[in-house]
């Protein structure tokens, strides 16, 4: 007897590999999602998803991927310890050319009349790239140049970038500003916390068909999230094991005592997300975040205010789907219906096609810089703008000064939107 059939499942629910149906959609895995799929009514979109090792960042590729529609070309290149001449063999391997023994202004050329091809037919090409930290700056620097191809009217390359951490560090790196000035939206994928934790694991087990709902005891979820720090394929490892164990033992019911046990056989110890230096260590990198804020948007409804939000440099959403940085559930505000983008000359908001508009006053504005007290309208709701800047200057420039950049902030901001 297996320990499929032992607990009566049809299953084995914590398999390492990546598989589609099994996966949790926690509110990040979500929104990292919809990120990826903003690539596809986005012209220009490119989205760079991050998270640690086993957070599901493949997975969550594969389900994507599972969803698109007929009208979408896409290549996947996860080998990426590449040069620049074989990367571009590999792009274009993926959609099914021969492109060997060909020079790199050949393979260049060949990239080229494919997509502006596929642009004429009506189709819409994505390229992913997984294991994206291992690229080189050479690389990303081509990457770069090919989301710079387009027709007389638009962009015709979607990208997405999926990697560890490390790809954070290494776009922010003065070397690749231009390239990072192409993504359109970032998004990290964190561990999972206690209760996701919890749903995660009662959500696989329901798909492989469990129907003791109390197969782990209420005790044991403490212990496992505090070994594998809330890391799916950690949890998955942990839990999987901790099965065996029991199974091993003749129990209908994993306890605390055998998840100790597969603890000692994998010879874990404490996750470090759960140790006292990495909590400081977070506690500094947010108040470093909260300081590096320079954005903060007032959602009020009918004059009353509902939520404050800040933001640092950047892009976030707007919409009705709870996947938004800034969600308004509302009948009059589109599933994605504005995005804001933050920059060191201040803010940028751009209506994203929504079926009711962006209005500033009785104006109705597709892309406008946003001037400090700005009120947009969307629907009924009104965002007002407000650059936490301008306060960082208060506190440190006399008046005089204050009143001098403020004449000529309010002259480069007509100009801006008069283009």
């Amino acid at each position: 007897m297996t320990y499929l059939q032992h607990f009566n499942l049809v299953d084995q629910p914590f398999r390492l590999t990546p598989d589609p149906e099994f996966i949790y959609w926690s509110k990040q895995h979500a929104r990292a999602k919809a990120y990826m799929e903003s690539t596809i009514w986005l012209a220009d979109g490119f989205v760079v998803i991050t998270g640690e090792i086993g957070s599901g960042k493949t997975t969550l590729l594969q389900s994507f991927l599972s969803e698109l529609d007929d009208n979408v070309i896409y290549a996947v290149v996860s080998q990426t310890q590449l040069t620049p001449t074989q990367f571009l063999q590999s792009v274009l391997t993926e959609f099914g050319f021969k492109p060997f023994n060909k020079r790199k202004v050949e393979l260049l050329d060949m990239l080229n009349m494919f997509l502006i091809e596929q642009y004429s037919s009506g189709k819409k090409v994505v390229l992913i790239v997984d294991e994206a930290q291992n690229l080189t700056h050479k690389v990303l620097e081509e990457i770069r140049m090919m989301s710079g191809i387009e027709t007389h009217k638009e962009k015709v390359l979607r990208i997405i970038l999926a990697g560890q951490p490390e790809l954070r560090e290494t776009l922010d790196s003065p070397g690749l500003k231009q390239l990072l000035q192409r993504v359109r939206l970032r998004f990290h994928l964190s561990s999972l916390d206690s209760r996701e934790m919890r749903e995660y694991i009662e959500h696989r087990l329901q798909i492989a068909g469990q129907k003791n709902k109390e197969l782990f005891a209420d005790d044991c979820f403490d212990v496992i999230h505090k070994y594998s720090g809330g890391v799916p394929r950690l949890i998955n490892t942990l839990c999987d094991t901790a099965l065996l164990c029991a199974f091993a033992d003749n129990k209908q019911v994993v306890e605390k005592s055998d998840i100790g046990a597969a603890v000692e056989e994998l010879d874990w110890q404490e996750h470090e997300s759960n140790t006292g230096l990495h909590q400081k260590l977070e506690q500094i990198q947010q108040r470093a975040m909260d300081d590096a804020h320079v954005t903060q948007i007032e959602l009020r409804s009918d004059g009353e205010l509902v939520a404050e939000h800040t933001f640092p440099l950047g892009r976030v959403i707007v919409g009705r789907s709870p996947d938004n940085e800034i969600y308004i559930k509302s009948k009059f505000v589109s599933r994605h219906h504005a995005q804001i983008v933050s920059d060191d000359d201040g803010c940028v908001i751009e209506d994203l096609n929504s079926t009711n508009g962006v209005f500033l006053g009785e104006k109705q504005v597709k892309k406008y810089r946003l001037r400090n007290g700005d009120k947009i309208s969307l629907g009924v709701h009104e965002l007002t703008y407000h650059d936490l800047r301008l306060s960082k200057v208060e506190l440190d420039e006399p008046v005089e000064d204050q009143l001098d950049d403020a004449d000529t902030d309010d002259q480069d901001s007509a100009a801006v939107n008069e283009q």
